[in-house]
């Protein structure tokens, strides 16, 4: 490791190992918090593991509250990392039970905010490793890429696969992110419950809070 991404892996440490509070919650795009900090989001399927991501990298249990029910998070959370970087936490979309489509869920409120938010920095669309780049995540991507939206794909879960089967997954969504404008080159896998990947994550997202 060079001295420059040592630098920059303690500065991620040192953030993500600060103060992480509860700012706001906003159920329309006409109640968002001031737009004063750079801004990183994390969207992705229901049960994609974003609750548990989110409470790994900040280091607590009860950051995002961590739901077995699908859907259960019907607006956009955020929180203050450090003073410098302000993370929120979308809906989950994808479920069935909760919306009609994809589409007609974001349009109300998780796209507007993601196309309309100017001090939106990085979108973290999370994949579940298991099961790979559905439907409904391609247009998350597809909607993202029409908005000119840059994201990043982060696989999660990954201890739940083999060597072999973590390979794969990450050559495809690999793939699948060189068929999108928006879709930043780099792809994370990750896993929340053995904090696996979570340094390279953490480092990607310090990057781009305020100095």
């Amino acid at each position: 490791m060079s001295s420059d991404d040592a630098g920059a892996a303690e500065a991620a440490r040192k953030l993500f190992a600060g103060p992480c509070d509860f700012i706001w919650g906003a159920t329309s795009i006409d109640n968002l918090p001031p737009a004063t900090l750079p801004e990183v989001a994390f969207v992705g399927r229901s049960n994609a593991g974003k609750s548990s991501l989110l409470n790994a990298l900040t280091g607590r249990k009860t950051l995002a509250r961590v739901s077995n029910t699908p859907g259960r998070t019907r607006q956009i959370n955020f929180f203050n990392l450090g003073g410098k970087l302000v993370l929120a936490d979308l809906p989950g979309y994808g479920y069935a039970r909760a919306s009609k489509s994809l589409a007609d869920e974001w349009q109300n409120l998780i796209f507007a905010y993601l196309r309309g938010r100017a001090n939106l920095s990085r979108v973290i669309l999370l994949v579940d490793a298991r099961r790979g780049a559905m439907d409904t995540d391609k247009q998350a991507m597809g909607l993202l890429d029409q908005a000119a939206v840059s994201y990043v794909l982060a696989l999660t879960k990954i201890d739940q696969l083999s060597a072999a089967e973590r390979l794969k997954a990450e050559d495809e969504i690999t793939k699948e992110s060189r068929t999108h404008t928006a879709a930043y080159p780099e792809i994370f896998a990750t896993s929340a419950l053995k904090s696996l990947g979570l340094d390279a994550l953490k480092a990607h997202i310090a990057a781009l809070a305020a100095t």
